[in-house]
């Protein structure tokens, strides 16, 4: 029965994964290394600014942390699915524009395999390309060049974690993950004279390689109405298999296109060394305040980038473009009685969070923008006559992101994710 289960949520995430690439990001901040990173966060966190390291419940799916597997009951399975679309005011100077966004964002899954271990399968996503805008430069009063730049890809993981509670409130786990992704990025300058040549300037890169996550969890109660659990997470750094390419055509006033040259980066992408960790206390089981910090170490990562020297134009590897990103996250989740109730209002939980994230690349010599993100949300159950386990989780967040002269954004983005929280494997008895 369980092999049966695993081969249907494999097939599942496969099928799933075809969606993982479509860009759910309009940002020009977009064509900076590898894009909007994605948090990562659920739908049951992702109310709590993302808090993770030191969440840990049988009825949820933590994937950032895989030592919380380890909690989930053996008659328990759980299947957790998210959408979200979002509406993004861009600003900069006196012009204001507006675009929408939407995109799937996460299928995971959990479940037991024997006491105190759990195993977990899912895609989700890790970064986000996609940006659109024109550039003009005013050379004369009769000439001129309107550059457009436009780009689109992303990269994914699809992931199998394992986590088992190894001594009495210690557990540690591991996820296994396929990274995959490309983005192609596209400049090209045209001039209003007729007689002027196009040049179009490509980017493109493709990655498939693996990525490793580790985490630990400890779990104390404090007193018969406190418990306090601590988290903390490592990210392997590695060099990921796959090449950017840099590819200049051009193309005469006529249409006639010449012979395009390429220049080729082997290897040019690597994932940076990564740590988190954090704490949650929960209050009598319906107050729970967590606290994360992470931080990922982009900053010693070269990054492929055209160098000019003399007449000679190199696309090579270059330090200095990343920069460490870190990030803070606080959150709670409120839930008003544990007992038994008509009042369907006090079977929800009402969750709030704001976190803030520094930036892991620069523009030119400035630092990247600055991410500030607040977020409220709702867990809903879902009412049956087989039981009240499953929840639909709604969660509203505002994000902020500034760097100084340049383009600022504030997004709205809805999430609606359906945790499916069912004893699969309970045994039925006959009177």
């Amino acid at each position: 029965m369980k092999r049966r289960i695993f081969s249907l949520l494999l097939t599942g995430v496969v099928a799933l994964s075809s969606f993982a690439q479509v860009s759910n990001t309009l940002s020009p901040y977009s064509q900076f290394g590898m894009g909007v990173l994605s948090d990562q966060s659920l739908g049951f966190n992702r109310g709590m600014g993302g808090v993770a390291m030191g969440l840990r419940d049988g009825k949820t799916v933590n994937m950032q942390n895989p030592a919380s597997y380890s909690a989930i009951d053996s008659l328990t399975m759980i299947i957790d699915a998210g959408v979200s679309g979002q509406i993004t005011n861009f600003k900069e100077g006196g012009r204001k524009v507006n675009a929408k966004t939407g995109q799937f964002d996460y299928a995971v899954a959990l479940f037991r395999v024997m006491p105190k271990l759990g195993v977990s399968i899912g895609v989700v996503p890790f970064s986000n390309i996609g940006y659109q805008y024109m550039n003009t430069e005013e050379e004369s009063e009769t000439l001129a060049t309107v550059t457009t730049y436009s780009g689109s890809g992303g990269f994914s993981q699809a992931f199998l974690g394992v986590g088992c509670e190894v001594l009495k409130g210690l557990s540690l786990g591991a996820n296994i993950s396929y990274f995959w992704g490309d983005y192609t990025r596209t400049v090209v300058p045209v001039q209003n004279l007729s007689a002027a040549m196009t040049q179009t300037l490509m980017y493109t890169g493709s990655v498939s390689s693996y990525k490793l996550d580790f985490g630990i969890q400890y779990q104390k109660s404090l007193n018969r109405f406190n418990k306090l659990t601590v988290g903390a997470t490592f990210g392997v750094g590695h060099r990921l298999s796959g090449d950017a390419r840099f590819v200049t055509s051009l193309t005469d006033p006529n249409g006639a296109s010449f012979p395009p040259d390429t220049l080729t980066v082997a290897d040019a992408y690597r994932l940076p060394m990564s740590f988190g960790v954090g704490a949650t206390l929960l209050h009598k089981q319906k107050l729970l305040v967590g606290v994360d910090y992470s931080m990922q170490h982009w900053g010693n990562l070269d990054f492929p980038s055209v160098v000019k020297g003399g007449d000679k134009t190199r696309y090579d590897l270059v330090s200095g473009m990343l920069k460490n990103r870190h990030k803070v996250a606080l959150g709670v989740d409120w839930l008003p009685t544990t007992n038994l109730t008509r009042n369907y209002l006090k079977l929800i939980h009402y969750r709030a969070g704001v976190s803030y994230a520094t930036p892991y690349y620069k523009i030119g010599t400035h630092d990247g923008p600055k991410e500030l993100t607040l977020s409220a949300g709702f867990g809903i159950p879902i009412l049956n006559t087989w039981n009240s386990r499953s929840v639909l989780n709604i969660t509203a967040q505002w994000v902020h992101t500034t760097t100084r002269d340049l383009v600022t954004e504030n997004s709205f983005r809805l999430t609606l994710g359906l945790t499916f929280n069912e004893r699969w494997f309970a045994k039925w008895k006959v009177d």
